[in-house]
């Protein structure tokens, strides 16, 4: 019996994001799911290193790579639309939930378990941090566009800024104070 599960992920890089948004570039969810994971790996890392951290970065990258997959079910569901109303919230929420049990079941019984919690990301911290790294994401999306004179991305900037000023993990302010002006480079500046 053949199992659909990674032909399904592959579907990944279909699914575009910033679907109300006029972009300069497309950014698909596989791309997108990258770079969290490289941000989410970084933020476990810092702090691991500076506050104490015990969490496992490469579970915290595993997670991210997967913290969208569902999408691949859903869609991506803009964000002005996904948070303006609780109800609507709640409702994407479950069917997220849905859409990952969806996904599992296209595995084998007996490896189900083996990737369950990265598809749901059920431990809180893992959860937490995986969110700060997939704002992050968005922020550095908003700062490329604008480099590339796309001033459509202007109010989501400010408005995914000051979220993650509000965000109180210590790992999140730490790579914004040492790494986040570095995405406002040019390539020449950045050699």
């Amino acid at each position: 019996m053949s199992h659909p599960f990674f032909a399904m992920l592959s579907r990944m890089r279909y699914i575009n994001r910033w679907g109300l948004m006029r972009n300069t570039f497309q950014e698909n969810i596989q791309e997108h799911s990258h770079q969290v994971a490289v941000l989410a790996h970084a933020l476990a890392v810092i702090q691991n290193r500076f506050y104490g951290g015990q969490i496992d970065p490469g579970t915290v990258a595993v997670a991210a790579l997967y913290h969208d997959a569902c999408e691949i079910l859903t869609g991506d569901m803009p964000t002005p639309i996904k948070y303006d109303n609780p109800d609507i919230q709640a409702a994407y929420k479950q069917v997220e939930a849905v859409a990952e049990q969806k996904l599992l079941s296209m595995l084998p019984e007996e490896l189900r378990r083996d990737f369950d919690e990265a598809v749901t990301i059920p431990d809180p911290e893992i959860h937490a941090i995986v969110k700060a790294a997939d704002k992050l994401s968005a922020y550095i999306k908003c700062v490329e566009e604008l480099k590339a004179g796309n001033t459509e991305f202007k109010k989501a900037k400010e408005q995914t800024y000051a979220a993650l000023c509000q965000n109180p993990i210590p790992a999140l302010k730490y790579f914004m104070e040492h790494f986040l002006d570095g995405f406002e480079l040019t390539l020449d500046e950045l050699n």
